[in-house]
This record gives structure tokens, sequence and C-alpha cells, in this order.
């Protein structure tokens, strides 16, 4: 399955470690990296990087490994990389199609069966890989996206969610029908985040999940988080479970 992976964003928090956060070092190898790497092994059979900051020396580095790995690996840069995020996807949506395909985080790092996880989901306009382990210690609650389910179904998403039971991993399996989701909402003047797209799609019943069980997941989003991961990945290759 086909990859989209969102990496446009300034990383604001990561600034003062590294100019760009998708080039960032993580046990001697770039987050990038880990995260393609990791999503080859759990299923993906190909890469599209909706880049915008940094984006030269990004798109440069892809090639790099593209080559090293023989991946299939494209760049699409979108216009705006101060927007919020769902007009990255949207971004990245204009080169994949209206096929099923996976939609992950150039932040978030995971083991590879998460992946697959989300891969096997039965199909649905939007397919999230939730971590329903509240005590999960990795998870920072100050930024963490909290969801709401009932049975398989999202009913609620957001960081400062007052009632939720699951957390979002970054990884999703959409098709077009999110696409048209998101569009519809920032038409409606609503945020323009992905989260905003998974509630329109909630709202018909249509966003679902799949809890990923005991996967190692992590979102690498400021110092503390890059500490974490390094730790958790040191003397490890790319790719394999933490």
């Amino acid at each position: 399955m086909h990859a989209v992976i969102v990496a446009a964003g300034y990383g604001s928090r990561l600034r003062a470690v590294s100019p760009s956060k998708p080039l960032t070092p993580v046990a001697g190898v770039t987050l990038i990296d880990r995260v393609i790497l990791a999503a080859r092994d759990g299923g993906a059979s190909g890469f599209t990087v909706v880049t915008g900051h940094e984006g030269d020396a990004l798109e440069a580095h892809l090639a790099r490994t593209a080559r090293a790995h023989r991946l299939d690996i494209g760049c699409v840069r979108t216009d705006d990389w101060s927007r919020p995020n769902g007009y990255s996807v949207l971004t990245g949506a204009a080169r994949v199609g209206p096929e099923r395909h996976l939609l992950m985080m150039a932040d978030h790092l995971f083991d590879p069966a998460l992946v697959a996880r989300v891969i096997a989901a039965p199909p649905a306009p939007l397919v999230l890989g939730v971590d329903r382990r509240l005590d999960n210690p990795l998870v920072d609650l100050d930024d963490v996206t909290r969801v709401r389910s009932v049975g398989e179904r999202i009913v609620a998403i957001g960081k400062h969610l007052p009632a939720y039971d699951c957390y979002d991993t970054g990884v999703f399996a959409v098709d077009e029908r999110f696409h048209d989701a998101l569009r519809r909402s920032i038409a409606a003047g609503g945020a323009g985040s992905i989260s905003a797209g998974v509630e329109a799609l909630a709202l018909g019943g249509e966003a679902r999940l799949i809890d990923v069980g005991d996967a190692w997941w992590l979102d690498v989003d400021d110092p503390r988080a890059l500490e974490q991961a390094e730790e958790a990945l040191a003397g490890r290759a790319p790719g394999l479970a933490a």
C-alpha cells in the first residue's frame, strides 16, 4: 500500500536541536528515514512525502534514501506550510489519487507491526490506529491527540478532549472520501487540520479505528521525546521494533 507522509511543518519545538525536524538524527538515523523504513517493513510499498519547510534539503536527502534502499519515494511541495496539516494532506492527495493509502506523520515513530495492523483493518473512508493504553508512559498528555470511541467508530477527536478512551498514533489508512470530507470542512470554515477531517467523517459514522495493541510508537515533538526515542532505538537498525 502506498503511503503519504506529511513532513512540511516548521517543527518549532525541535528547532534548537535541528533546523529540519524530519532530518533530525535519532540514534544515528534521520527521523524521516526511520518512519519510511518502519513503514516499509510494515507493508508500505511506496511513498509520497509532502515537503515544505527546508524542502530543498529534505528532498535531496530523500533522493539519496530512495537510491540507498531502492525505494519508490516521490516528493510534492505544499504551497504554504504555515497552514494546518490538512492542507498538506490535500497536496499529497492530488498526487496519489482516490485509492486507499496510508497517511502518517514525519515525526511519529512506530513499530512496523502498527502499520501492518492498520493496513489489515477492514476498508473504510478512514481507519486510525489507536492506543488504548491510557497509562502508556511515552504519551505526552499535554500534546497527544485524544480519541473517544464507540466500538470501532470514532465519535470525537482532539488534543484537549475531556473524555476519551484512546490515543491517536498518527497512522491512518484513508481514501478519497476522507479527502472530500476534509475539503468540505475547510470550505465550511473548519480548522483545516487532519482532526477536523476526521470529525467531519465521524459525524456520519464513517471514521473507524483499529487497536494497535502493544505496538510501540512515539511522537517525537520536543527534545524530551527525542531523548526517549534515542534511548529506545539505540543500537537498533531502522525499521526494527523498539
